[in-house]
């Protein structure tokens, strides 16, 4: 029996997925991988490896939340206020 961090790995590293996209693989909560995935930043990196976070970004003018250092979705853009925001989607590498 694997441990939920150890699923959160093995999932991102078939490729990039976002919290929902985790949080429905695995029967969990957003909240509870978003709670994870510090933990998983550091595991992986005891193997070599890195916890990859392609930032979120805003659907309606583009804005790239680069700078952001949570790994939470952001609740609306700073450029045109809108809250059509898209996930930061994660990938271990």
């Amino acid at each position: 029996m694997t441990t939920i961090r150890q699923q959160i790995i093995a999932i991102l590293e078939q490729g990039l997925c976002d919290a929902r996209d985790l949080s429905q693989e695995l029967g969990i909560s957003e909240k509870e991988v978003y709670a994870h995935l510090p933990h998983v930043g550091k595991s992986v990196a005891s193997q070599g490896k890195k916890l990859h976070i392609q930032p979120a970004r805003c659907l309606a003018c583009g804005f790239v939340f680069g700078s952001r250092k949570r790994v939470t979705r952001p609740g609306r853009c700073p450029e045109c206020k809108n809250q059509r925001i898209q996930s930061p989607r994660f990938e271990v590498r």
